[in-house]
């Protein structure tokens, strides 16, 4: 308890009321828990709250309405019901029953063994009775004490109260870390802690998106300030064009995982630089540069001052490449390495994924603005401007091309990804340049698609009926394919009125947001009672809901209005479409797409058939995919890289509508749900829009809305839950984040960690001999050539019939202990140009002379069919990760 002067308003006040006032102390008052509620305190700041149903449940209880106005902030709800309230809930026997078994689940989930327990789990009380579990990791790899994962983005999508994201890349971010706290994953993230987050959009009467930045309170976020062992705030700082700009670190605590979250808002810096962390994708690209450099370079330096050394880094997306920049620098400084050497380091333990399709998506910074913020910068890395520009180049020779990110995370990683099968094709071809002379399928960029952390996104309701008939593995190995063939077990009616309730929820939702929408608009009463009676809880119903780009084509299914309009309005057989999102605030084409299905939503017919929600975000995602019926999705293919809110909706049981495009491309098949067309790739756009609108409306008229209203005597669509079980059995397990973060750690994170392990040993050793030999490579490579080669093939070549090959090399500055020289059989396209390798044989070097080497080798043809015979020069290194490094020669002659 505290006492407050109360300051009377004298006229000597209120003479005075205009003086600036000064704040002397500043201080933080936190609610007074009793002794039985004290869990609940640790309980909201730890983020694995947001997928504990219980734990939300219990949080609900507390105030419903205080529950849902602060955003499900438990932090804020605590500090807003009242110490009446609290001591009410310390002698409700129930409450605190529940609060018991949370804790207790709690308990156990944190104090699992994992290989490598972090200083706050060593922190944690230890409870008598409590059994202690393995990790899936410290059960796959016990002897990988070593392994620390750092895991970089520019946004993090957790819960909803806390506005660090904007779309899918943050919410695949976020689950990222969910399942590698499930996991037991030795990982570590970093952000950017923005105040006033992505946006909170609204619409004027005119339907036209309008922006609001709320700026946030961190002090009554679950999010605690980094602080030293003297309570002062930890800082490190970061040089922006000559001027030292000081971060702050506040930590999310997501399960077992620290998200680690950059804070440019401290007094002692510029307003200007107070202002770097204010918004997600806020200002120019000269913000966003400086944005990316707090990330890239604060990053690192503050992971060292909290003393956390990672062996493994993993940048989410081309926002977080400066990281790889400041380590290598780390590296120069301490380690004497050379900029060559360092590099190579960097590189072996450095796990880059890309997520975007297009290169426009991809940033690119102009040679003066890099100048600016590097100018100083080459010197510490040893090496010339321009070869530091070539970074981020694909064609290095171009004084024109821009800096680009991706290309610089490409360039300093050895391990790379797209987020789809579709997405990873893509991506080699968009970036084949980065590795120029190397054929398209051994572009060094594999693909490990995209999931979703089931506990966070199966709604409270079909949870239970999880519980009850698959058993408690659905959440503890949502990769278990046998687990999920127990959906066949769920009775069809169970299933089918657990799902209408989420509807009538998600209906009802619909309904509140819609009033609430009007009413800050200023619309009439009238207008407002209309509100309350649109859509139908038992007509079929369509969620769509994603970012407003144009290439996601949310105009797409009103492409033609009238026949839609008989879809949706026929009597016997209602549709009725939900759809949410926003549009980046510089993006006028997105904003007018809104603006239509806003003016098309009010007509007459379809006033009671289309709702529009207004600030989509994780808490109005969550009820459209968990009681919707039909996911639609319609971008332009092959521009969506993976798409994942398909992915919830289809562990709720809603059936997939979409274009063949990202995930959907290797997840459809025919059982499972809908395929607008067939994968075809079209050259006019208008008419790929047309074609593809017109199968919208077939599917819909022929098959959805059919199978949907084909009842039995119960009134149940048999068919139609038996494509929901489909849909859950062969869906749920694949795609998954517990299946997706598994291969990164079998992929990516333990070849890497082991490649750190034997290039940093002995003073870094191997780092130094594989950057003298790649010095070496940049000194003699162009002066390889192909002297001489010759093919003898048999008079009838068969099957099984080998060819037989030499070649004569001029090999000057380097020898055949580093090139690796190898005979292709390849298939071959137009022009002579080759297609794609059938096989590859090395050859042996038989006679060296002078610099010219001799080499002989054979190849068998076990394939019939029209082929060519190729050769080249490749580097040869154990420590390569990659063969080619960019590193190519082909014989032309």
């Amino acid at each position: 308890m505290y006492n407050a002067t109360i300051i009377q308003q004298t006229p000597e006040y209120e003479r005075n009321k205009d003086a600036k006032m000064k704040i002397i102390k500043s201080f933080q008052v936190v609610p007074a828990l009793p002794d039985e509620l004290l869990f609940l305190k640790e309980l909201a700041y730890n983020f694995w709250w947001s997928w504990d149903s219980d734990s939300m449940q219990l949080f609900r209880q507390i105030d419903e309405e205080i529950w849902d106005k602060c955003e499900h902030n438990p932090v804020e709800l605590l500090a807003s019901v009242g110490q009446l309230k609290l001591h009410e809930l310390a002698r409700d026997e129930g409450f605190l029953l529940q609060l018991k078994e949370v804790e207790e689940r709690f308990r156990r989930y944190m104090e699992q063994p994992s290989s490598k327990n972090f200083e706050f789990l060593k922190k944690l009380k230890k409870h008598n009775g409590i059994s202690r579990d393995t990790t899936w990791f410290s059960a796959m790899a016990p002897g990988e004490t070593d392994l620390q994962i750092a895991y970089f983005s520019l946004e993090f999508g957790i819960t909803e109260c806390l506005k660090i994201y904007s779309g899918g890349l943050g919410l695949l971010a976020g689950d990222h870390l969910k399942s590698a706290s499930d996991l037991g994953l030795p990982l570590v993230a970093v952000g950017l802690l923005y105040s006033e987050g992505y946006f909170q959009q609204y619409l004027n009467l005119d339907g036209w998106q309008q922006e609001a930045y709320p700026v946030s309170d961190f002090h009554a976020l679950p999010i605690t300030l980094e602080k030293d062992k003297n309570g002062e705030p930890i800082e490190v700082s970061v040089m922006l064009a000559g001027t030292k700009v000081f971060v702050q670190v506040w930590r999310a605590q997501v399960g077992r995982v620290p998200l680690y979250l950059l804070d440019t808002n401290v007094p002692k810096n510029s307003e200007e630089h107070r202002q770097l962390t204010a918004r997600l994708y806020g200002g120019d690209w000269e913000h966003r540069l400086k944005q990316e450099l707090i990330l890239g370079f604060g990053g690192p330096r503050a992971l060292r001052k909290l003393g956390i050394a990672p062996t493994v880094f993993h940048l989410n997306e081309g926002h977080a490449a400066f990281t790889s920049i400041e380590r290598i620098a780390e590296l120069i400084l301490e380690k004497k390495l050379t900029f060559d050497e360092a590099k190579s380091a960097v590189a072996a333990a450095t796990i880059f994924t890309t997520h975007t399709p297009v290169p426009a998506g991809n940033e690119k910074y102009s040679r003066e603005l890099i100048h600016k913020y590097f100018g100083d910068f080459y010197t510490v890395l040893g090496i010339s401007e321009d070869e530091f520009l070539k970074l981020g180049k694909q064609a290095t020779d171009n004084p024109n091309e821009d800096f680009g990110m991706t290309v610089l995370a490409l360039n300093l990683s050895n391990w790379h990804n797209g987020v789809s099968e579709l997405h990873g094709a893509v991506s080699r071809n968009l970036w084949k340049n980065v590795w120029p002379e190397v054929p398209l399928q051994e572009i060094p960029i594999i693909s490990i698609t995209n999931g979703v952390h089931p506990p966070t996104w199966v709604s409270h309701e079909l949870a239970e009926l999880f519980d009850r008939y698959l058993g408690p593995r659905w959440k503890e190995e949502p990769g278990n394919q046998e687990v999920w063939n127990r959906v066949e077990r769920i009775p069809v009616s169970e299933l089918w009125r657990t799902h209408e309730r989420r509807r009538e929820r998600v209906v009802a939702f619909a309904r509140d947001k819609l009033v609430n929408q009007l009413r800050q608009r200023g619309a009439s009463q009238a207008e407002i009672k209309k509100a309350r009676e649109v859509l139908d809880p038992e007509a079929l119903t369509i969620g769509f809901a994603r970012r407003f780009a144009t290439y996601k084509r949310g105009y797409l299914i009103f492409k033609d209005i009238d026949r839609l309009t008989k879809i949706l309005t026929n009597r016997e057989k209602p549709v009725q479409i939900i759809i949410a999102g926003k549009a980046h605030p510089h993006d006028d084409a997105g904003k007018y797409i809104i603006q239509q299905i806003i003016h098309t939503s009010r007509r007459p017919e379809l006033r009671r058939h289309i709702v529009f929600i207004e600030d989509y975000n994780i808490d109005v995602a969550r009820y459209l995919v968990q009681g919707v019926d039909v996911w639609l999705n319609t971008p332009r293919r092959p521009l969506e890289a993976s798409g994942t809110s398909g992915m919830k909706a289809a562990l709720n049981g809603a059936i997939n509508l979409s274009v063949l495009d990202g995930w959907w491309a290797e997840a459809y098949n025919v059982d499972n749900g809908y395929a607008i067309g067939a994968g075809e790739n079209y050259d006019d756009p208008e008419y790929q829009d047309l074609v593809e609108s017109s199968t919208l409306y077939h599917l819909l008229e022929e098959e959805v809305v059919p199978l949907f209203y084909h009842r039995g005597a119960d009134d149940i669509p048999r068919g139609w839950v038996s494509m929901m079980k489909k849909s859950m059995l062969s869906l749920s397990p694949r795609f998954n984040t517990n299946r997706m973060v598994v291969e990164y750690t079998h992929m990516f994170y333990l070849p890497a960690q082991q490649r750190w392990s034997e290039f940093s040993k002995d003073d870094f050793a191997i780092a130094k001999n594989v950057g003298k030999q790649l010095h070496r490579y940049a000194q003699h490579w162009k002066n390889i050539e192909f002297v001489n080669s010759t093919c003898i093939l048999p008079d009838e070549l068969v099957v099984g019939k080998t060819i037989k090959v030499s070649t004569i090399i001029n090999l000057p500055g380097l020898s055949t202990d580093e090139i690796s020289v190898e005979i292709c059989i390849v298939r071959i396209k137009e022009l002579d140009e080759i297609d794609t390798i059938i096989s590859r044989v090395p050859m042996e070097c038989v006679k060296v002379e002078g610099s010219q080497c001799y080499f002989e080798g054979e190849v068998t043809c076990d394939k019939s069919g029209n082929f060519g015979v190729a050769l080249r020069v490749l580097p040869q290194s154990d420590y390569l990760e990659h063969p080619v490094q960019g590193l190519i020669l082909w014989d032309a002659k």
